[in-house]
């Protein structure tokens, strides 16, 4: 052991018993390994720097321990080792990453840490620190923490970077959390964290934290696809080297430096194929993708890429409008590759992606490679772009943060469309784009006198969305203004700010005739016009805001008639009692009800326990007995319960996890539930027959209503059915599945069963 080491040893972890000797050496192993990591970034004094902060760590942390029972200071070890090893980040960020959870969970201050660490250290650790108490109970206490990150962002992408491997390592910990706990956490993963890290081009961390969300909130499914990639992998793998070994022929023969070789698609990415398709994994073509990667100098990147694009076309055909070139115009977060699909040996398309090995490292260290090969380079950054339209819309933001999330996410998250002006400039814009969206993205007072535009030269409305490779000319009226209904228009957070802007503007100017009435009526009255007596009248009327008082009475939604029965004392307004309104408000999250259930206890809906608690099942997703489900306290309603996969459950626990109640089934024999079933085949005479003896025959289900589309040979029905539980379902589509000419049979989910 060296002389650093030793001291380390003596110094920095508190005296363990016998039994937690070997927790003191786990500890002092990470941090070692962390220092090796973060070797080839250390400049003159800032191993000191480091180590104070793991000191300062390790003592805030000491008798803190995780779920799984582990001493916690293992967390911001692990999180700073994904900053260093996995994202590419260095000194600064590891202090950061380290420290992440001393002010909220500790003793320490910012004000400790900007003493020993300077005010940028201190501003970055307060924005990876969580909001402690929200005043207002119908905020979502999660989306406002989102916010917080969100605005910080801006200002300083570390704390996204730190925060997401904080998640990371948090997913790849939480078997020990409870189930509830569990949805919760990866429903906020899948809405908002792994977005960003595909935002933030971080591929393999948007992948794992994708397919670790999956492992919690679809089990089964996880399992059944993990267990067939393992089961198919080698018949995959000879499959890849009788791919490549005729590449890889041609490429060594003209003398390129490269890497080539194939790796399986995400277990998320193949189930999300099987689901929109509607295909089996079997059917599923692209479970993997080959990757070539060349060793190319900087001048010759593009050339040797589309050299390489054409061997492969010249070997295989390809698919021609599977060719996706982000050479040419790189995606917003730098991913720069060619992407084309062939037809492979045995009939099979193949995905094949080209990169460099400088594309490849931006690919897999996102914005931290970005950086990296930027320094010297004078070309406009499409990153500092993305951040300053962020801020431009943070900036005018004053709207309820589950919006403002909801906002971010289409706006700055989704995948994006490249379009273009008249004179060829290209823009990107967010996908679901619109004409008005375009509009906006040019400049507001285009956007706000709007009246159409010319797609293409194509005449089109407004509302018309834009695809990719769309030339738009705008046309705009100066008579023109933004009405209420443009917000169903646009999707992009600027276009959205800048109509309620206006429309604001518009309610003020509008306002000012309700503003002259009040004055008139109150001085003929002998009343003052004075703050007293307009907060006197705003809450007389019951309205938001003093806007909202004026408004409504310059458009005769108030006609102040009740003036009269108003008492004058000097100059002061005194309102007689309060009208009572026509309907009682309820409150939008009763925090009563939330905590009917005891911690621990588990809600049983149908058993014993259900006649204590108001619920009823969600329409969205219709749960039956057997399904794996969570109880969501709503408006007025009581408990909802909704399945885990339901459509809406991932944004609801994202945004409201403290709504959320841990529910199960018992066993009710006497209670039938409505679900139903799509049924795919041939179109055969007596398949109609055969289908309802299964099912009223043989499985005694009864059916609710029966539907079938038939033509050219395919049939296509529906059938309602009442079932007792998610086995006796499970068990129809088992022997349905089983009948000729049926090709598939799935579960009705949403709105169908309306």
């Amino acid at each position: 052991m060296d002389q650093e080491q030793a001291v380390i040893s003596d110094n920095i972890l508190p005296k363990y018993t016998l039994n937690e000797e070997q927790e003191r050496k786990e500890i002092l192993r990470q941090y070692r390994a962390l220092l090796r990591s973060l070797r080839v970034k250390l400049k003159r004094g800032d191993k000191e720097l480091v180590r104070t902060a793991f000191e300062m760590a390790v003592d805030a942390h000491k008798t803190m321990r995780r779920k799984s029972g582990e001493p916690y200071i293992l967390h911001p070890l692990a999180v700073a080792s994904i900053c260093v090893e996995e994202i590419g980040l260095g000194v600064r960020s590891t202090i950061c990453a380290l420290l992440h959870d001393t002010v909220e969970d500790t003793d320490i201050t910012l004000e400790d840490i900007e003493r020993e660490f300077g005010s940028e250290i201190a501003r970055i650790v307060d924005g990876l620190t969580k909001i402690s108490t929200v005043i207002d109970t119908n905020t979502s206490q999660q989306a406002e923490n989102f916010k917080k990150i969100l605005l910080t962002l801006t200002d300083d992408p570390r704390v996204i970077l730190i925060k997401l491997a904080d998640r990371l390592h948090n997913m790849r910990t939480m078997d020990y959390m409870k189930r509830e706990k569990q949805l919760k956490i990866s429903s906020e993963t899948v809405w908002v964290y792994a977005p960003l890290a595909h935002r933030m081009g971080l591929y393999n961390i948007k992948t794992e934290l994708e397919d670790l969300s999956m492992k919690y909130m679809e089990p089964e499914a996880y399992k059944d696809i993990a267990r067939k990639l393992s089961e198919t992998k080698r018949e995959r793998s000879r499959y890849i080297n009788e791919f490549i070994k005729p590449l890889k022929e041609k490429l060594e023969a003209t003398g390129f430096n490269f890497e080539i070789y194939g790796r399986p698609k995400s277990i998320h990415s193949i189930w999300n194929k099987i689901k929109k398709k509607g295909v089996a994994f079997d059917e599923v073509y692209d479970l993997f993708a080959i990757r070539v990667i060349l060793n190319s100098p900087p001048e010759k990147e593009k050339e040797e890429c589309w050299k390489v694009y054409s061997m492969i076309t010249d070997e295989y055909t390809p698919s021609p409008e599977r060719l996706r070139d982000w050479l040419s115009n790189p995606k917003s977060n730098g991913y720069e590759a060619l992407h084309t699909t062939v037809m492979g040996p045995q009939g099979r398309w193949v995905e094949v992606q080209i990169r460099t090995k400088r594309m490849n490292e931006i690919a897999e260290k996102g914005l931290a490679a970005h950086y990296k090969y930027k320094e010297g380079s004078n070309d406009e950054d499409r990153f500092d772009k993305w951040f300053g339209q962020i801020r431009e819309v943070i900036s005018s933001q004053d709207t309820d943060s589950v919006d403002f999330l909801q906002d971010f996410k289409t706006s700055f998250l989704a995948e994006e469309i490249y379009v273009y002006t008249p004179k060829g400039d290209v823009k990107m814009l967010p996908v679901g784009s619109t004409a008005l969206d375009f509009a906006f993205s040019i400049h507001s007072a285009i956007g706000s006198k709007c009246i159409g535009a010319k797609v293409n030269h194509k005449l089109v409305p407004i509302s018309h969305k834009l695809r990719s490779g769309d030339q738009i000319e705008i046309i705009s009226s100066n008579k023109q203004k933004p009405t209420e209904d443009w917000l169903n228009y646009v999707v992009t957070a600027k276009a959205k700010s800048k109509i309620k802007d206006a429309l604001k503007e518009e309610k003020r100017r509008i306002a000012d005739d309700g503003k002259y009435t009040v004055q008139k009526k109150l001085e003929g009255m002998g009343a003052a016009y004075n703050q007293h007596n307009i907060d006197e009248l705003v809450t007389y009327y019951k309205v938001l805001s003093q806007l909202d008082l004026f408004y409504n009475i310059a458009t005769k939604l108030i006609d102040l008639k009740e003036l009269k029965e108003f008492h004058v004392l000097g100059d002061k307004l005194e309102a007689p009692k309060p009208i009572k309104p026509a309907q009682e408000h309820k409150p939008e999250y009763d925090p009563k009800l939330a905590h009917i259930p005891k911690k621990d206890s588990e809600l049983i809906i149908f058993g014993e326990s259900s006649d204590k608690i108001m619920y009823n099942l969600a329409k969205c997703c219709n749960p039956i007995p057997g399904d794996a489900v969570f109880g969501f306290v709503t408006t007025g309603k009581g408990l909802t319960i909704h399945r885990t996969n339901c459509p809406n459950a991932t944004q609801m626990m994202a945004n409201y996890g403290h709504r959320i109640v841990k529910t199960k089934w018992a066993k009710n024999n006497e209670i039938s539930f409505l679900t139903g079933l799509k049924i795919i085949g041939m179109d055969d005479v007596g398949v109609i027959n055969k289908i309802t003896n299964v099912i009223s025959g043989e499985m005694r289900v009864n059916i609710s209503a029966l539907t079938i589309e038939s033509g050219e040979g395919i049939f296509d029905g529906t059938v309602k059915v009442f079932v007792h539980d998610k086995e006796e379902l499970e068990e129809l589509i088992i022997r349905l599945k089983q009948l000729n000419g049926i090709q598939s049979v799935n579960r009705l989910d949403t709105e169908e069963l309306a």
